[in-house]
């Protein structure tokens, strides 16, 4: 028998849902959600209207038990699908309104109600394995829905049924849907590039309509920027799920606030974006751009997207789950500029970034990149442009400077008076032989001319370089007081320090001197080869950091010789914690561009010290200079070396492995290095080494040093002027006996070496041919252009230093072209050397000129090329 729905009661029905279900059904039956089509012969048809707006439709079957319980089997398009609070909401419904009970007796039929378009947009995020990174990374699907409505009924898809609906006791409403104006809508979808997806997503329910997608990122981006309004204008009515990945915001402007510390010491720096009438800090948006993207801060990856293309980020919670596109052309600026603070953990950043008063340099680039509301901070704002420009600055050369500056120097005393101006300091790195000595005289005179030298200033340097600092200063700024604070009998110096303009002393009295030279307060602080404090921890590193300057400066034609770690050191000294402490620094910038050759960590570094270190290389600069040629003079061992190679290359072969077996490689660098220093000295001349077996060794079984003597008798009598340097003195020495023995004049200079101005006048004024130098003590501080010739009697790890000792000779004043010689014993450990060398070219390149960078440890395959057997 039919069961009459018209005495339907909750009691009867109740028992077949949860609390929750029936308290969330019986709320929406009081705000009128449910609607019914059908209710008769147990049968209820109906829809509700869900919270976040979507229709929802349900089935519902009612049976009599034979206990006389009354089953219910409610089915629903909702995600729960049966039994649910829309099924409640449909059964209260029904016990308000019994009258529709039963089939209708009149029906009204309506056919000129045209279908409104409903659009509704929705995307999915989920995350997958990628194969090519071997990561889990994030993958969007993005989904529209295209429904019909005809007035406060949705439909969708084909064929197109009419709307059927019960308005009232025995009486049924017939909506007639007009499938060629629903043909017409779905045209202009596909118009626009839409088509039905080739796969299933959930990025929306099925109830919301036709599923169609974009073929691309960029199509949607497209749609939502540009023809959405459109839409909209037409009458389409848009749905935009949350989380859609296109909901966009208007960005309505751009701005940027600086506020200063009372002490000038730091900064905050906001900038930002307005969106409805909002200010909003971009620092957390784009973090969370650059953690789902780290590709944002390659430098290559930024410059392949053109600058229209567009980046979108989501907004904060707050603004609704929207997102804004953000053009990569004001992007790019800010990312190159601002990139690595990002590499921070995400508590210690807020909205505003905190940055050291140096850091202002990247004000100033931001500032003329990006058209910016600027605003706050006057006097940063004009220090940053004063950095900005210091590559431009003119200044005219001191009156009581009895020199003529090349432009280029006239250049490098610009940026050292915009510096002090600036009371920050920096690292004139120009190559050797471009005049850092004068270029800094000129920079203490024109201090004195203006008054500003009310202290001294005060210059470290190795012991070898006093006497020509005390010649340059007395040459050409004759009208400064230099004291050079050196010798045994210094000390009765210390009471009269303040009296003098300039003093002059050394690295290795810095230490000693420290309580004296601490009591002072200098006007200049300045570091001459400078690279002597590349260690950090070293007593004259500490000794200098201490002592009390307005000012300071490092001269170094070598700020890098073979790590990252010694530019650091040289920054600690000028301008402590502008690049971190050391851990940090190791861990930001030495491993990722050491050992992961790491392009964007390089250029952020390079963009950091750019605006403090000055280089100038020959070419660039001194192009009046005759040319320069550099020749590799292959030589080969005699028998007797070939046999006391190998004997000793396998022992020190054995000796290596066992100590790295035993520490590990890292701990294991001092036997490799003497390893190494027996191999090469093996390669010199026997007699460098402990005598073997009784034998006596004589020159003729060196076939590096009988080939040296063949070279110098034909550059002697080509009237050549040679300068010979090696590592070992004790190989000088050898060589001294037989140019004595050939009665040869010759000059020499070592670490020994007491006077070292006259052997190096005599030189220069051609009294002597040769002059014999070690390259420790002869490397830096001397202008020996007399020469035409130098002579590497063996390599070292660092061309660098090669290249400094090459530049004795190779500088400014030299009118004769110069060659340069090094002579490599052919298969042996000096010819795997030269390999290595080209990883600290490359790596002093790379941070010095922006080209690239290179791997500076040694690392077992280097060792294994290195004890390698003769070839």
């Amino acid at each position: 028998m039919p069961l009459d729905l018209r005495h339907l009661r909750r009691a009867d029905w109740a028992h077949a849902f949860g609390e929750g279900s029936l308290a969330r059904g019986t709320a929406y039956a009081g705000q009128g959600r449910s609607t019914l089509f059908k209710a008769e012969d147990g049968q209820v048809l109906a829809e509700c209207l869900g919270s976040g707006g979507s229709r929802y439709r349900q089935t519902i079957q009612l049976k009599q038990a034979r206990t006389g319980q009354l089953n219910i089997e409610g089915r629903c398009t909702c995600p729960v699908g049966f039994n649910c609070k829309h099924v409640v909401a449909a059964l209260l419904t029904l016990e308000e309104h019994p009258e529709l009970a039963g089939p209708p007796t009149v029906e009204r039929v309506v056919d000129d109600v045209q279908p409104q378009p409903l659009l509704t947009l929705g995307s999915l995020a989920r995350m997958q394995y990628d194969t090519r990174t071997g990561k889990m990374a994030e993958r969007q699907q993005h989904r529209a829905a295209l429904a019909f409505l005809y007035g406060e009924r949705r439909v969708s898809g084909r064929p197109a049924e009419d709307i059927v609906q019960l308005v009232g006791p025995g009486e049924r409403l017939r909506i007639r849907r007009q499938p060629k104006a629903e043909d017409a809508l779905r045209q202009t979808l596909a118009g626009l590039g839409f088509k039905p997806p080739l796969r299933q997503s959930d990025a929306l329910p099925a109830q919301a309509g036709e599923m169609l997608e974009l073929p691309d990122d960029a199509a949607w981006l497209g749609f939502v920027r540009e023809h959405l309004s459109v839409l909209r204008a037409a009458g389409w009515q848009v749905d935009m799920q949350p989380g859609f990945h296109f909901n966009l915001a208007d960005v309505d402007g751009w701005y940027a606030t600086v506020e200063e510390s009372p002490t000038q010491e730091w900064f905050e720096l906001e900038m930002g974006i307005e969106v409805n009438g909002q200010r909003i800090s971009l620092l957390p948006i784009l973090l969370h751009a650059i953690r789902h993207t780290p590709w944002l801060l390659s430098p290559e990856a930024l410059a392949r997207r053109r600058d229209d293309e567009l980046l979108l980020v989501p907004l904060p919670p707050a603004q609704g789950g929207q997102r804004v596109a953000l053009p990569f052309g004001r992007l790019k600026p800010l990312l190159a500029t601002l990139g690595e603070l990002y590499f921070k953990e995400p508590a210690s950043l807020g909205e505003r970034l905190r940055l050291a008063t140096p850091d202002a340099a990247r004000l100033a680039g931001l500032e003329a990149a990006l058209p910016l509301e600027w605003q706050g901070a006057e006097r940063l704002r004009r220090f940053a442009e004063g950095l900005r420009d210091l590559p431009q600055r003119s200044v005219e050369a001191p009156r009581g400077l009895h020199a003529e500056l090349r432009p280029y120097q006239l250049q490098g005393l610009a940026w050292m008076q915009a510096l002090r101006a600036l009371d920050v300091g920096g690292v004139l790195a120009d190559d050797m032989g471009l005049g850092k000595t004068l270029q800094t005289l000129a920079h203490i005179l024109c201090e004195k001319e203006a008054g500003r030298l009310t202290a001294p200033a005060l210059i470290v340097m190795p012991t070898s370089l006093i006497p020509n600092w005390q010649d340059e200063a007395a040459r050409f700024a004759p009208d400064l007081r230099v004291l050079a604070l050196h010798g045994p009998k210094r000390r009765a110096d210390f009471a009269r320090l303040g009296e003098f303009d300039l003093i002059l002393t050394t690295y290795a009295l810095l230490p000693r001197d420290s309580k004296a030279l601490g009591e002072l307060r200098y006007h200049l602080l300045i570091l001459d080869e400078a690279q002597n404090i590349k260690n950090a921890r070293s007593k004259a590193a500490a000794a200098a950091r201490e002592l009390n300057a307005t000012q300071r400066l490092c001269l170094t034609g070598t700020p890098l010789e073979n790590h990252l770690g010694e530019l650091w050191s040289l920054f600690h000294f000028l301008m402590p914690g502008w690049l971190g402490n050391e851990e940090s620094f190791r861990q930001d910038y030495r491993t990722p561009i050491e050992r992961q050759a790491d392009a964007a960590r390089l250029t952020q570094l390079n963009a950091r010290v750019r605006p403090f270190l000055l280089r100038r290389t020959k070419e660039e600069v001194a192009r009046e200079l005759p040319p320069k040629t550099e020749i590799t003079q292959w030589i080969e061992l005699t028998q007797a070396q070939r046999d006391r190679y190998e004997t000793l290359r396998l022992a020190m072969d054995r000796k290596v492995r066992d100590e790295i077996q035993r520490q590990g490689l890292a701990r294991s660098q001092i036997v490799i290095l003497e390893a190494l220093l027996r191999l090469r000295q093996a390669c010199c001349d026997l007699r460098l080494l402990e005598p073997v077996d009784d034998k006596s060794y004589r020159s003729e079984h060196s076939g590096k040093l009988s080939a040296l003597l063949e070279m110098l008798e034909e550059l002697f009598a080509e009237g050549r002027r040679v300068l010979l340097f090696s590592q070992f003195t004790g190989m000088l020495a050898l060589i001294e006996a037989e140019l004595k023995q050939r009665k040869i004049p010759y000059a020499l200079l070592t670490g020994s070496t007491r006077d070292r101005g006259t052997p190096v006048r005599e030189f220069q004024a051609g009294k002597l041919p040769i002059f014999l130098i070690s390259l420790k003590a002869g490397g830096a501080g001397l202008n020996l252009t007399a020469a035409d010739t130098v002579i590497h009697f063996d390599p070292w790890w660092n061309p660098a230093a090669e290249a400094q000792a090459s530049d004795r000779a190779y500088r400014i004043g030299q009118d004769k072209p110069v060659f340069v010689y090094k002579l490599i014993a052919r298969g042996s450990v000096e010819e795997k050397i030269q390999q290595l060398q080209q990883a600290k070219r490359s790596l002093a390149q790379g941070v010095l000129a922006g080209s690239g960078q290179g791997e500076t440890k040694l690392s077992e395959e280097d060792l294994a090329a290195l004890f390698a057997p003769l070839t």
